[in-house]
């Protein structure tokens, strides 16, 4: 069924819970998984005055903690994955990649913001379904460390 899956993680409890199924999905599909994070920058108007400037949330070297975090998560349910850190507008990187790679699935955790800030910064999942062209699962179920590695068991013992 899906081929290749590009799981967006950020190490958040919404990340792991979509990498988590993203990972469930590529064992039972036997998927290519490529492991992606994006450092945003985020517009700072105090950093330069008037005019501000960029920063962003994460260092790289932040994220490539995370992102080694998400790459054991993945071993140790027999996934290797492709490990990959991106600079830029979420929606954007996760797009480019996804199109890079010919992913067939693209798995994003959801993080539950109200109207206003919905409004303000916009839904990086709505920006993903208009300008993907595979699949979108956007993850909230929630699978317990247990049920996981239970479930890899199972799926490695069948094949």
């Amino acid at each position: 069924m899906y081929s290749t899956i590009l799981l967006a993680y950020d190490g958040s409890i919404e990340g792991r819970l979509a990498l988590r199924e993203g990972a469930q999905l590529a064992q039972i599909c036997g998927a290519r998984v490529v492991l992606l994070a994006v450092v945003e920058p985020v517009f700072d108007p105090y950093l330069a005055g008037e005019v501000g400037a960029y920063s962003q949330r994460e260092t790289a070297g932040d994220l490539k903690k995370i992102l080694d975090e998400g790459r054991e998560r993945l071993s140790r349910m027999g996934l290797s994955a492709e490990v990959r850190l991106e600079m830029g507008p979420a929606a954007e990187r996760i797009t480019f990649v996804a199109q890079e790679i010919l992913a067939d699935l693209v798995v994003v955790g959801h993080h539950k913001q109200g109207m206003m800030a919905r409004w303000l910064r916009g839904s990086v999942t709505t920006s993903l379904s208009d300008s993907l062209n595979c699949s979108l699962l956007v993850a909230r179920l929630e699978i317990t460390d247990d049920d996981l590695f239970k479930a890899a068991e199972t799926n490695s013992s069948n094949q």
